[in-house]
């Protein structure tokens, strides 16, 4: 977020970040390893409902698809189901990744506006009412609908491992560019973008260039390979579990 969000520099000053790792470097040094994990509490408050509503998504994609129980899907309508269980995840997401983004670049302007993300949705609130909360939900659906396509198939862990990981380097592929206008969107004063990420989009298009999209693309994909791996290994074990405590469920 701190990449994708990062001004551009006056004629003859550097940029705040030169790249991933420098920008690593400067928040391990300024901030410690918890400015590494800042805005983090509202993710975690919401990733397990927002995964469970996913993978319901996913279940009910493939339901609408299949005429009888036993259907295998192609991987068109599969992929269809995974872009269903998007449109349900940003009901949970949106918020989450309003307040994660507005902490997470909080430490570097040197203002300290919200002291945690509790505080920061109460503001939020107070400001501007649930439209403040849910501030770039459509470009939130933009990122996740396309990107959530999937299929998950009984394989070993391993396999799941690779599978996951894989999916998520092409999840974040397509993701990209609207989660940088998303980052842009979410973290800008009240009124900066009236038409929404159209002019977030013209902004960084004519003062940046299209390699402005790909802000973060580095530090995407070094997180995208072992999260996504670690998801999909997840939803493996809790079958699996589930299963055996509840065969007949």
């Amino acid at each position: 977020v701190r990449l994708q969000t990062q001004p551009k520099p006056q004629p003859g000053q550097p940029l705040l970040y030169s790249g991933t790792f420098d920008c690593f470097r400067k928040t391990l040094v300024g901030e410690g390893v918890r400015g590494l994990y800042r805005g983090m509490a509202a993710p975690i408050i919401g990733v397990t409902p927002m995964f469970a509503v996913c993978f319901f998504g996913f279940g009910l994609g493939k339901r609408l698809q299949q005429r009888k129980p036993d259907d295998v899907l192609t991987y068109p309508q599969l992929f269809a189901a995974g872009m269903l269980s998007g449109v349900f995840t940003t009901v949970i997401m949106a918020p989450g990744e309003r307040i994660k983004c507005l902490l997470q670049i909080q430490a570097a302007t040197g203002e300290t506006k919200y002291s945690g993300s509790l505080d920061c949705a109460k503001q939020l609130y107070r400001e501007a009412g649930i439209r403040g909360v849910y501030k770039g939900t459509v470009l939130t659906l933009m990122r996740d609908v396309p990107a959530s396509g999937k299929s998950v198939s009984d394989l070993s862990a391993p396999r799941i491992l690779l599978a996951g990981g894989l999916a998520g380097i092409f999840n974040w592929a397509v993701a990209i560019p609207p989660d940088v206008l998303k980052s842009r969107f979410q973290t800008a004063p009240s009124g900066k973008y009236p038409n929404g990420f159209r002019d977030v989009l013209r902004e960084l298009l004519r003062e940046e260039g299209v390699a402005s999209l790909y802000k973060g693309f580095t530090a995407v994909m070094i997180r995208a390979f072992p999260a996504n791996a670690a998801c999909f290994l997840g939803f493996e074990v809790a079958m699996k579990f589930l299963n055996w405590i509840a065969p007949g469920l």
